[in-house]
């Protein structure tokens, strides 16, 4: 079949990640896989993961005992646990495997400089990860990160997939500087990690395709996933 094995979404928060598997999930199967080279897919993403640690800390914290993952303000206890959160999506990764009947898995994930930055977070992906993989980066300038950030944040649903969202000050500490451009400045095709050879692709959503979920989200995502496909097929 003509599928990505393993895909790596990843780019600043409400960069359009969320968005673009949302899309990709309300297209037929025949057309996912004709155009985007997705078949029957399944999602991994940190954020569920995280959240869970605020939650489990704030009730640590009502019934008297020191919180475990984060301060009460929000931020983790130490920067390690940004990496256990990758070696968490590779245990995930590893328990699906074992009787996983799709085609694509779909893992998603943010990182900034500030707390290691993406060359951090690859470090601890998993060759079973590697070997398989393909990267597509959602490209967008600070500001659009932090628009984006205000407008999909639904108070009323802080733990939502598509509606949760960070305070300014806690976005800008934590996302406004990224390490992408310097980890791909060498080679505009493919990054190594662990020495394995990984393909990636760029989509660029400074001017915000993906909130509509139109025709103009689907002909990027179609064009940016073909060369994508072209750069991974030719791993093989």
């Amino acid at each position: 079949m003509h599928t990505f094995k393993t895909l790596l979404l990843i780019a600043r928060p409400a960069a359009g990640k969320s968005e673009i598997i949302n899309y990709i999930k309300n297209t037929t199967l025949d057309d996912r896989i004709a155009r985007f080279h997705i078949g029957e897919f399944t999602e991994i993403d940190d954020f569920p993961m995280l959240w869970t640690w605020f939650e489990e800390d704030a009730l640590l914290e009502e019934m008297g005992y020191p919180r475990l993952h984060t301060t009460p303000d929000g931020y983790f206890l130490s920067q390690h646990l940004w990496d256990l959160l990758i070696e968490r999506i590779c245990l995930e990764y590893q328990k699906l495997m074992r009787d996983f009947d799709g085609d694509t898995v779909i893992i998603e994930f943010s990182r900034g400089s500030e707390h290691g930055g993406f060359r951090s977070a690859f470090e601890h992906l998993s060759t079973d990860i590697l070997k398989s993989l393909a990267i597509l980066y959602i490209d967008v300038p600070w500001d659009e990160s932090l628009r984006k950030n205000r407008a999909r944040f639904n108070p009323e649903r802080p733990d939502s997939i598509l509606e949760h969202g960070l305070s300014d000050e806690k976005l800008e500490r934590l996302y406004r500087e990224t390490d992408w451009k310097e980890l791909t400045q060498s080679n505009s095709e493919r990054l190594t990690i662990h020495g394995i050879e990984v393909p990636y692709a760029v989509f660029d959503n400074a001017d915000d395709v993906t909130t509509a979920q139109g025709t103009a989200l689907g002909e990027r995502l179609e064009i940016t996933m073909g060369r994508l496909w072209t750069r991974y097929k030719s791993l093989d």
